[in-house]
Order: C-alpha cells, then structure tokens, then sequence
C-alpha cells in the first residue's frame, strides 16, 4: 500500500499549516491552494479522502514516484485549472506555493516527470472524483457555517 505522506519534514520543508498564500491574488491557484489547506486542516474530510484514495492504492496506484497527498493536490489543481498535464508538470517543478503544498523542501531538488504525473493523475475515475467532492462539499458546508478562514 502507498503511503499518504512522510511522517518526518525534510530540511526546508513547511508544514502545510504554515504555507503563507497570497490572498491579494486574483489568479486561481491562490484559491486552490486555500481550499487544499482546508481539507488538510479538517482531520475529518482528509482522513475521509484517504480513505478514498487507498481504495486505490493496493491495486491500480503502483505507479512510481507520488505519495497519495502528492496524487491528490496534483489532480485537484490539474481538475481546478483544467489545464493539460504538461502545465501541471511545469506548476510542479517550478511554483513554490504548489511545491510546499506537495511538501517539498526549499532545498529538496524533486522534479516530477510528465509520465509519472499522467500515470497516476489518470486514475482519477469519476466515480472516486464524485466520493471526494461530496466530502469537499460537507466540508464547504462546516466551514460557512463556522464562518472560519483558512490562512
């Protein structure tokens, strides 16, 4: 079974709390970003996408290179922007806000190749795309009733 995430930060890295985004942004990767910290914040809708996602991993996510939140923030962004995949390799290799949300290290030099990306952002079905909307829905739901912003 795939990991969902190294238990140890490597030198450099921030947690995911702790990403600073730009809320003055009007481009849409700022918002993104935002509601992927959201879910990472909310222990419930992310171990509930876990769960999602380790339907997956025993059986059609042995692809190399990706743990399953690295799987998970790259199709969302790539489903969000709907952008091709050679877009999200360069946001991968080259955005920093996206690469601390991937947990990568300032100094880490991870660079993330096209057919990885697409071997494994492929086996987003839309069926497990509509379990994992439906836990982003509940979790909109909290969070405008809390009337809390993720900072």
């Amino acid at each position: 079974m795939r990991k969902f995430q190294d238990l140890y930060f490597k030198f450099g890295e921030v947690p995911i709390s702790e990403i600073k985004i730009d809320f003055k942004s009007r481009d849409d990767i700022p918002q993104i970003l935002i509601g992927l910290k959201a879910i990472y914040e909310d222990g419930n809708s992310l171990n509930q996408i876990i769960k999602i996602l380790n339907k997956l991993a025993p059986t059609k996510m042995g692809r190399p290179g990706l743990d399953l939140w690295r799987v998970f923030v790259l199709a969302m962004i790539k489903l969000n922007l709907n952008c091709d995949y050679d877009r999200l390799q360069e946001l991968a290799n080259q955005h920093f806000t996206i690469r601390q949300m991937l947990g990568i290290g300032t100094f880490e030099k991870a660079h993330f190749e096209l057919k990885t990306i697409q071997n494994n952002i492929r086996l987003f079905t839309p069926e497990v795309l509509e379990e994992i909307n439906e836990v982003i829905v509940k979790l909109g739901h909290r969070v405008s009733s809390k009337k809390k912003v993720y900072m």
